[in-house]
């Protein structure tokens, strides 16, 4: 069974959601080794210093970044802690826009939001909102040691977390030499662009990735098969917690409530107070002892990580 990447929290006005991150993908790659053609002894890669050709032990490595040719400032661990996001396992969602508007070129590697502890109802209810009004959340998360830009999107019975690349990661296609103007510029006839419509009308259909193979990893992978069957092998030298956090909000939270507290407190003026006033009147009151005190409310805001040193290299 798969095992998720951290448990946290999914955030967005006052609610939290308590979620763990799971990979989104599945590396399939082939994974080759580099032998001695000699003995076939595996080939290591060392940390060799330049000067002396000695290998250099993984206490004595340092990080710097080299700002001239030849010319390096070192960086203590320290000073990488200082840089280091403070949120740690939580999505902050910062904004809501339209899904569509987000380009494909921003989206980067996919995860899979699995919601943890009892959590279902708030994961339910954003994932359902979500896919009605066609919204993206977009915020930031930290995996591992650093801070990236995401979006939160709804599929299927799933929350996605989709990482995306930030602006500045992004080459402009204006940078080269596209050709510009309409059709009409480029002396494209009517109608060579009605047989390229119907040739794509043609071949037309519906979105099956399952279809979309990977030849050349099957091809390869045969290729393995029958060296292996043909005896053509060598032989080389042989050498966490998920309880949800605390203040995190289950199936418990009165929703409409703290909704009500997050536009409020956002100020979006006439608009905001309506929709908070209106979530009050709709949504159905727990009986009795199962009302939320303002203590349990209180609990419900984004509970605060402790920062954590970061590794040494190796």
């Amino acid at each position: 069974m798969a095992r998720p990447i951290w448990t946290g929290t999914l955030s967005f006005g006052l609610l939290n959601i308590p979620v763990k991150l799971m990979s989104g993908e599945r590396r399939v790659d082939l994974q080759f080794r580099l032998l001695d053609s000699r003995d076939n002894a595996r080939v290591r890669y060392e940390r060799v210093n330049e000067e002396t050709g000695e290998e250099v032990p993984w206490k004595e490595v340092v990080k710097a970044f080299e700002y001239d040719k030849g010319s390096y400032v070192v960086l203590e661990e320290d000073d990488i802690a200082a840089a280091a996001p403070d949120r740690k396992e939580t999505v902050d969602i910062d904004t809501f826009v339209d899904a569509a508007q987000i380009g494909p070129e921003y989206f980067d590697k996919p995860y899979v939001l699995e919601p943890a502890g009892k959590a279902e109802k708030g994961y339910v209810l954003l994932r359902d909102v979500l896919a009605r009004t066609g919204k993206a959340g977009v915020g930031r998360v930290v995996i591992r040691t650093r801070e990236y830009l995401a979006a939160v999107l709804p599929k299927g019975d799933a929350l996605v977390l989709m990482v995306l690349r930030f602006a500045q990661e992004l080459v402009d296609p204006a940078d080269y030499r596209l050709p510009e103007g309409s059709s009409s510029k480029w002396k494209i006839t009517p109608r060579e662009t009605q047989m390229a419509e119907q040739l794509i009308e043609s071949m037309s259909g519906e979105w099956n990735p399952e279809e979309f193979k990977d030849d050349f990893r099957e091809r390869l992978q045969k290729v393995i098969e029958q060296r292996v069957r043909s005896s053509q092998v060598v032989q080389p030298q042989a050498e966490e917690d998920e309880r949800p956090p605390e203040g995190a909000a289950t199936n418990v939270i009165d929703f409409a409530e703290l909704l009500k507290r997050s536009l409020e407190k956002k100020g979006g003026g006439k608009r905001a107070a309506k929709a908070a006033k209106t979530a009050t009147k709709t949504a159905p009151k727990a009986a009795g002892p199962g009302r939320p005190t303002k203590a349990a409310a209180k609990k419900a805001a984004p509970a605060k990580t402790a920062k954590k040193r970061p590794r040494k290299a190796g």
